[in-house]
């Protein structure tokens, strides 16, 4: 008998949430024949159960519900919103008194006949339930109909599949560590197979559909609208979307504080709606999706959106920043705001809100278990929130980074692309007292893992490695590495609580080297660097254009001494060179960089100094380097462009704090350096023939590194010359030449040639030949 009991308890905790909503969605759909039958069905179950099981209380109302049901299947009887709430009250009550026979064995008495009485046509009740609108009280859940197993148990399964995991990972490491071929590779890959297949099996036994979490959501949505006096529909999809059962219980007070703000600050009321030319019902829409081993929920309203001007000046209100902090502040900074503790956007303290303890919660919680929050708000048209979260919090594939002699791992969900700075694409330059990447095109600021937690490495000639990641608002940064080691799934637990206390931690884990290992928390890495969040700004602001033409400038000393300025989206990168890297040929100046030949551009004679300062400019297809004094500083600038009387290397005139600055025109210096005629770039002369692997090969690689090609003895002007041992220069030609070989091992003849696979050693001898070393 007590087994019986368990399992009637268990099923009907499983279906009390479900049903709830579906009594909802029959309310708004009164012919859905089916609804009705899904909820005739469970009362009609209930009583049969309650009966068997000697339970009066519970058969008493449920047999009221059904006698009231069968009357709307016959078609005696009409739905209206007084039965709906009548039911839903019987079914609080049958989940609050199937919690308290779970906790006691015992059914308590009590009088249930006012909620049967409400059954009866033309009566009123509200909610009898001692729960807050939302749902009943049954927070437990099955996992599965078929099988019933205790979470205690699958806690253990889950557990010693992660141990198992860490067992193959420390083996594969001794199998590497051997070298030799023992011939355990075959089996190990079978032992590898079968460890993922028992990890996948269990993993789905801890996974749960999501509409166990929607389900709930029509009635809490019903009760809340009526409540504030709201007229809502509510759209949910992906509903079949599985996660781990963990973390649907994890998510549900984070998606529950959204929709409850969504009707309290989002929709507005229905003549507000009306007046602002909106269908007098909104729309919430609740949407769940999995990317890659994620989850995406989406929580969509059609209310008035965030206005980022109203919130700070809540924000000043209460002492959070101060007007000079907030004069400073971009769109996507001040509506990342709302994340900030004790700030409310509530006229008044109620019941749903006002309290000022809300998103910053909501965003905590997720990041919590690796998640984060994105918000997309269109001021009078609605607003988006996205919640992304992984899968499950057990086994995790994360990328294994190397700082100095230390290793980390980076969650994999978190990273958007790996890449390595070029010197072209993508660029990593210091602006300020901090580094920035330009990455094609996009500049973004960089936290130096090694600077950061002191573990940088002292090889001068590492290249490093640039993580690009999202954190948890939504902003983008470059994370800065020595090396990318490898891709793991690894087993995370927590670590120590002065580690974790540090912010930066999301837990400890143990790799393939057995050696233990923290997981990097990319949130908190961007907190305590100081990087915001970038999100694009809304296109309905009244002051969207003056923002929109506050430009990124970066004020400088040139040549001449005077303080200039230049668009920074233009500025790739800035360094210091060589003087010896700048030469003068055919007539301009180049730079000899990156085995690469670069247009010089200055206002004034190059100084005969050891080193140079450069602005490296691109324009998307063709780069300059401008030669300077130094950087001064970065700054937003909105102030009208004064031009300049004619053409030049000075558009006009901006006024910055009161001060009169020079604005460098790119279009001159692009249309008078970088993009003059092809006839001013170096020319080089091949003297052999015109063959298959010249034509193919050599020539190719010469115009990508800025050269022009010819097999024309008879031009005007030749900067470099192109030969083999065998081949004779024209006569008449005095410009120098580089010799190739075929061989990679020169002889006594030709050792002072360049072996013509060597691309490194041919750009070098070409850049020398035209510096005239």
């Amino acid at each position: 008998m007590e087994e019986l009991l368990a399992d009637f308890i268990a099923e009907t905790r499983d279906t009390l949430e479900a049903i709830a909503g579906e009594i909802v969605a029959w309310e708004a759909e009164p012919g859905d024949r089916k609804r009705l039958d899904a909820i005739f069905r469970f009362v009609h179950t209930v009583k049969g159960s309650c009966g068997f099981l000697d339970l009066p209380r519970l058969r008493h109302l449920s047999h009221a519900a059904e006698d009231s049901l069968a009357d709307v299947r016959d078609g005696e009887r009409t739905p209206d919103a007084a039965l709906v709430s009548a039911v839903l009250a019987i079914v609080d009550r049958i989940g609050e008194l199937v919690d308290q026979l779970d906790a006691t064995g015992v059914l308590p008495e009590g009088d249930d006949e006012t909620l049967i009485e409400a059954l009866a046509p033309g009566q009123v009740i509200a909610s009898a339930s001692g729960q807050p609108a939302g749902g009943s009280a049954a927070a437990a859940r099955a996992p599965a109909r078929t099988i019933r197993l205790p979470v205690e148990l699958l806690d253990r399964m889950m557990s010693g599949v992660s141990d198992v995991v860490l067992a193959r990972n420390e083996l594969a490491r001794a199998l590497r560590a051997t070298g030799a071929d023992t011939g355990l590779e075959m089996a190990f890959e079978r032992l590898s197979l079968c460890v993922a297949d028992i990890r996948d099996a269990i993993t789905q036994t801890r996974m749960a559909r999501i509409d166990g979490l929607f389900g709930a959501l029509p009635r809490m949505v019903r009760d809340l609208a009526a409540e504030l006096g709201r007229s809502v529909t509510l759209d949910t999809d992906g509903g079949d979307v599985e996660l781990d059962r963990e973390m649907i219980e994890m998510i549900r007070d984070p998606i529950t504080h959204i929709i409850r703000n969504a009707l309290d600050h989002g929709i507005e009321p229905p003549e507000q709606r009306v007046a602002a030319g909106k269908p007098r019902t909104g729309r919430l829409r609740i949407a769940a999706r999995q990317a890659g081993n994620q989850i995406l929920i989406d929580a969509i309203d059609d209310g008035r959106g965030i206005d980022a001007e109203k919130l700070v000046q809540k924000a000043i209100k209460v002492d959070l920043i101060t007007a000079e902090a907030a004069a400073q502040m971009n769109w996507a900074a001040k509506l990342e705001l709302i994340f900030s503790p004790g700030l409310s956007t509530a006229q008044s303290v109620t019941t749903v809100s006002g309290r000022g303890v809300g998103m910053d919660v909501v965003r905590a919680n997720i990041e919590r278990i690796g998640g984060s929050v994105e918000i997309e708000s269109r001021p009078g048209q609605g607003l988006r929130v996205t919640l992304r979260v992984p899968l499950t919090l057990t086994i995790i594939p994360a990328l294994v980074v190397g700082c100095g002699d230390h290793c980390f791992a980076v969650p994999r969900s978190a990273i958007d692309e790996i890449v390595r700075p070029n010197g072209q694409t993508i660029t990593l330059s210091t602006l300020g007292d901090g580094d920035v990447a330009m990455i094609r095109g996009k500049m973004l600021p960089v936290v130096d893992l090694g600077g950061f937690l002191d573990c940088r490495s002292n090889d001068p000639d590492l290249r490093p490695v640039l993580v690009i990641v999202r954190a948890g608002g939504g902003e983008r940064f470059a994370l800065k590495v020595d090396c990318v080691l490898d891709h793991e799934e690894l087993v995370v637990k927590p670590a120590a609580p002065a580690i974790m206390a540090t912010g930066i931690y999301a837990g400890a884990t143990l790799p393939d080297d057995s050696r233990p290992m923290l997981l990097l928390d990319v949130a908190g890495l961007a907190a305590a660097n100081g990087v915001r969040a970038g999100m694009p700004e809304p296109v309905e602001e009244d002051n969207t254009r003056e923002r929109r033409e506050r430009v990124s400038v970066l004020l400088f000393r040139d040549l001449d001494g005077a303080e200039r300025g230049v668009r920074l989206n233009l500025v790739e990168r800035i360094e210091d060179v060589d003087r010896a890297q700048i030469s003068r040929s055919g007539g301009r100046l180049v730079l000899a960089h990156n085995d690469a030949l670069i247009p010089v551009a200055a206002c004034a004679d190059i100084p005969d100094v050891a080193r140079m300062r450069m602005l490296q400019l691109g324009d998307g297809t063709a780069r300059l380097a401008y030669a300077i004094e130094g950087v001064i500083d970065v700054i937003e600038n909105s102030e009208r462009l004064q031009p300049a009387t004619q053409p030049g290397l000075v558009a006009g005139v901006v006024l910055i704090d009161g001060r009169p600055v020079e604005m460098l025109d790119p279009h001159w210096l692009f249309s008078g350096v970088a993009l003059a005629s092809p006839r001013n770039t170096p020319l080089c002369l091949l003297a052999g023939e015109d063959d298959h692997w010249s034509r193919e090969l050599l020539s190719p690689l010469l115009v990508a590194a800025g050269y022009r090609v010819t097999y024309d003895s008879g031009e005007e002007r030749v900067d470099v010359v192109i030969a083999t041992a065998a081949d004779a220069v024209p006569q008449g030609i005095a410009a120098p030449v580089v010799r190739l070989r075929a061989a990679a091992i020169a002889d006594a003849i030709d050792e002072e040639s360049v072996w013509r696979y060597d691309r490194d050693g041919l750009l070098k001898a070409l850049g020398r030949a035209m510096r005239g070393a």
